[in-house]
């Protein structure tokens, strides 16, 4: 299974929304994908609607055996295609080490996870914590989510170092980063220099698709529909968008396009 891990070293870059739309791409393709919520905040698990779940990831990192992650899957709103493992605010408290395999709980949970998702998306927090770390070892690949503003560059390099280190160190499944540029405004003249600057920097690393500034983004959301189900050109545009870029970042993709 391609296990991607959406991160940021910020909030408020729109790194969920980034989750929920590749989410949405691989839906609209008929696929069926696992989306695991790490981030306390919960905003995946709100937007998939899920509410008042069993169990959460906090209960399955608490008992990090090979399988236990199972009993924890909800179905989304969005139908069965799209399940989810929520999160919950005392994930705030698993974000520190815990013992010598602190960093493999989420891999070790997912070892007998049964083999029927074609995508399981990882919504990290907003930073290189312990529930990253966690999200990094159990994942093969990378998205790191930033938008471009003044601190993009030094944000951007340190995620892609985070994923270098665990890649080289101790996840060899893992793939280098890629980096996807949100909320992005062409006509505003910050945003076209630190496009370039970040593109001057990484290269090749930077995608080349990017994801503009749409209120269709926040509407879809608030409705708990995929973007992909919102009619509108906005809605349509995005949905375009994210098919491209989950294309891109597809292993299928890398080995024949």
């Amino acid at each position: 299974m391609q296990t991607l891990a959406v991160l940021s070293m910020k909030g408020g870059v729109g790194k969920t929304t980034v989750a929920l739309g590749l989410a949405s791409a691989a839906w609209q393709r008929g696929e069926r994908v696992l989306v695991i919520d790490l981030d306390p905040q919960g905003n995946a698990t709100m937007g998939l609607g899920v509410t008042n779940p069993e169990f959460t990831m906090n209960d399955v990192l608490a008992d990090p055996r090979p399988g236990i992650a199972a009993d924890a899957i909800v179905d989304s709103a969005w139908g069965n295609r799209v399940q989810v493992l929520a999160a919950d605010r005392s994930l705030e408290h698993r974000n520190t080490i815990e013992g010598p395999l602190s960093s493999q709980r989420l891999r070790i949970a997912l070892g007998n996870l049964p083999r029927q998702y074609d995508l399981v998306l990882i919504d990290c927090p907003p930073s290189l914590g312990e529930m990253t770390r966690n999200a990094l070892h159990a994942a093969t690949d990378a998205l790191v989510v930033t938008e471009p503003a003044y601190f993009a560059l030094a944000g951007a390099e340190q995620a892609v170092e985070a994923v270098d280190v665990i890649r080289l160190a101790s996840n060899p499944m893992l793939n280098p980063a890629r980096i996807l540029l949100n909320r992005v405004r062409p006509t505003v003249a910050e945003h076209r220099n630190r496009t370039n600057e970040l593109r001057e920097t990484f290269g090749p690393v930077v995608l080349d698709i990017e994801v503009p500034e749409r209120n269709a983004i926040t509407q879809a959301e608030s409705a708990g529909m995929p973007i992909h189900a919102w009619d509108s050109p906005a809605g349509r545009e995005l949905g375009t968008v994210f098919d491209q870029v989950i294309a891109i970042m597809s292993p299928r993709k890398r080995l024949w396009g």
